[in-house]
């Protein structure tokens, strides 16, 4: 194979891009028959090399079974997973699939309950449980020894010399990013899990070896301290929970496994299965570690413990990844702004409506002044900031006429979308009147000696902003005039690719009550608001006629077939511009590895989740050539032409963990940047025939 056509399919390879497969296995477990055990956790591997898996966790004690009580302390059974390790490590040497296996060994006089890093036949390390649970159903101590304070040890086994301790962090020196930790059960549930010394050691991947029998209430404890591990410790955390086959002399068990990445569950197993099962996700090595380098709190907590890097042992193997084009195993979202979750959608939609509220009742408190003015266009974003505003009102328990709404046809508005601002006015029983601007347009490019005032077509930029500009003025002046002030209507994707006019024009307001809400995000409130009745149902049907409305700025007049001028036709499509800003400004990714997630999200319209009432004839999907054209586009614009106006951004809440453009808040750049870094980035990545 050419070097040029591994570098093509390269590109579509999950590993290019900072990610690492991971794998859970709970096979059937045999009571006490290590051979047994030892062959069905060889099966596991081999179905889990066969779908390239990098990393996979087998249960704690999986070698012996965990619920077998005195016979741990039995030399028979002792000797029997020994040669069980024996027969695992031979049978993997041609694996790719790291493992990481439970089983109890001896040592030194004493008993402890392992884990055992095994790759492609070698032992890289043993790592003892430190908690031993003795209490309740547990008696844990009364086989094994604790591994507190087991540092900078070895152990022989199956013919190695190995590493042996609660000090050791694994690391591929292939891969960047595969470096891995793992404890054992109790170990988590414990108030200081090993597992974070090991994220501060470097650990990017957690794992766990669990048994853990399943009562009433106790799988939803697991996924609550595998979320908020993965969270704490800005890591992937990696369960696994004995399954079918352990007795059940007392206890039951339900075969648990689960991933979960910074807080977000990326797979998780059938519990009570009769089958072995595998789950298998592909862990953003690349995510966690960009999420550490802008959280210094994670620095500073690794400095108040002594910054464990220098105790623990890093162990480097060779992964031998292939590069190859594996697909990609995890959810993406095509709308990361969007609420997705159908259990947390009511509770994302009321709070990032009511943060638009309460942002713009407190200001209009702490405001002098008896009023708000907002211009209505009859589009997306006025129709959401002019509701806001209602409900702001709503809350304060001030009548919807302090809201002084005002339309103002110009060249190019439509008398669908006038229509539509009028009514929507009315229905909610704001001030309405209508400011008819071409006059003052016209007067203001007959004194620039513009071509049009003499007739001609021209309609460039100056033409639309004279016009966008004139709007602001109108409504600075009028706010003035009427004790009140300007609401803002701009949004976040409009100010990500500077897609607004600086200065008296849409850029600027009093506050900016939108520009923390991206163009997907305003659509869905609307379509939230209307599906909760937050109004009445004459509002709810000029709000849904709103959102069927081309998106347009409504500045140049129709063509000779009668096209009206389209924001997405020039600048691309909102949904796009919307994904790449929150890969770029949110984890700060490379645009090559936002191409690639792009991709995977929009490339089938009929595959992947869509957000609850999305419609199907809006449902599109988009070809690898179309995202790097656009990516290419909103990279130029967000980095090299647009940031002078964020720096001077009119204050206005943040609305979404995506963050927010404010100058004061999440971004911070300089106005005479360049692209030429990222723009390069991803010509350098992309397939050949896209370059």
């Amino acid at each position: 194979m050419s070097s040029r056509t591994l570098r093509d399919r390269s590109f579509y390879a999950l590993h290019r891009h900072g990610f690492v497969r991971v794998g859970v296995a709970t096979p059937g477990v045999f009571i006490a028959d290590p051979a047994r055990n030892a062959e069905a956790t060889v099966r596991e591997a081999e179905k889990a090399d066969r779908e390239g898996v990098d990393l996979l966790v087998f249960p704690e004690l999986g070698l012996s079974a965990y619920a077998i009580d005195d016979l741990h302390l039995q030399d028979a059974l002792l000797d029997s997973v020994d040669a069980a390790i024996e027969e695992v490590c031979a049978r993997s040497r041609d694996l790719r699939t790291v493992l990481l296996v439970g089983a109890p060994l001896r040592r030194n006089g004493r008993l402890y309950n392992c884990a055992l890093a095994i790759s492609r036949g070698r032992i890289l390390g043993v790592v003892p449980k430190l908690f031993l649970p003795n209490y309740r159903e547990y008696y844990e101590k009364r086989w094994f020894a604790s591994g507190a304070g087991m540092t900078g040890g070895q152990i022989a086994l199956a013919g190695q010399e190995v590493p042996f301790g609660i000090d050791l962090v694994f690391e591929a020196s292939d891969l960047p990013g595969f470096v891995f930790h793992t404890e054992i059960c109790e170990d988590y549930w414990a108030p200081t899990p090993p597992s974070t010394d090991g994220a501060l050691a470097g650990a990017l991947i957690l794992c766990n070896l669990s048994a853990s029998n399943i009562v009433v209430g106790k799988s939803a404890d697991r996924h609550l301290l595998s979320a908020s591990q993965s969270m704490r410790c800005i890591a992937a955390y990696v369960y696994s929970a004995a399954g079918r086959g352990e007795s059940t002399t007392d206890l039951a068990w339900d075969g648990q496994g689960s991933i979960y990445e910074l807080g977000d569950l990326l797979a998780e197993s059938e519990r009570f299965d009769a089958a072995g099962q595998l789950i298998v996700a592909d862990v953003d090595v690349g995510r966690i570690s960009q999420e550490r380098l802008r959280t210094p709190t994670f620095n500073d907590a690794a400095a108040l413990r002594g910054h464990p890097e220098t105790c623990f042992r890093r162990i480097l193997f060779e992964h031998r990844p292939s590069f190859e084009d594996l697909g990609l195993r995890r959810p993406v979202r095509r709308f990361p702004y969007v609420p997705n979750n159908p259990d947390r959608l009511h509770q994302d939609c009321y709070e990032a409506f009511n943060i638009q509220v309460e942002g713009l009742r407190r200001r209009f408190e702490a405001t002098p002044g008896d009023h708000m003015v907002i211009g209505v266009s009859g589009g997306l974003d006025s129709t959401h900031a002019l509701i806001v505003a209602a409900k702001a009102c709503d809350q304060m328990g001030l009548p919807r006429s302090t809201i002084l709404g005002f339309t103002m046809p110009g060249f190019a508005t439509g008398e669908e979308t006038k229509a539509n601002a009028l009514a929507l006015m009315r229905a909610l029983g704001t001030g309405c009147e209508e400011i008819d601007i071409r006059p003052a347009a016209r007067q203001m490019l007959g004194d620039m000696g513009h071509p049009f005032a003499a007739g001609e077509p021209v309609y460039d930029v100056t033409f639309e902003n004279v016009q966008a500009g004139l709007r602001t003025d109108y409504l600075f002046r009028l706010a003035n005039q009427r004790s009140g002030f300007v609401i803002g209507t701009g949004d976040l994707s409009e100010l990500a690719l500077g897609w607004c006019t600086y200065g008296v024009g849409d850029q600027m307001s009093h506050y900016a009550v939108n520009a923390g809400v991206p163009k997907t995000l305003i659509q869905y409130l609307i379509r939230w608001a209307v599906r909760t009745e937050q109004f009445d149902a004459a509002t709810a049907k000029l709000l849904t006629a709103i959102l069927d409305t081309e998106i347009s700025p409504e500045l140049v007049p129709a063509d000779a077939e009668g096209g009206l001028q389209s924001t997405q036709d020039k600048i691309g499509p909102y949904e796009l511009h919307d994904f790449f800003l929150y890969h770029t400004m949110r984890y700060g990714r490379a645009p090559s590895k936002t191409a690639f997630l792009a991709w995977h999200a929009w490339k089938q319209a009929d595959a992947g989740l869509w957000p609850i009432d999305f419609p199907p004839e809006a449902r599109n999907a988009y070809e690898l050539a179309t995202i790097a054209k656009w990516l290419e586009s909103f990279l130029f614009r967000f980095f090299q032409t647009s940031q002078f106006k964020r720096s001077a951004l009119p204050n206005g809440p943040k609305v979404s963990a995506g963050g927010s453009l404010s100058p004061r808040g999440d971004w911070r750049a300089p106005s005479d940047g360049t692209a030429d870094s990222w723009i390069n980035e991803l010509r350098a990545r992309l397939p050949e025939d896209l370059r």
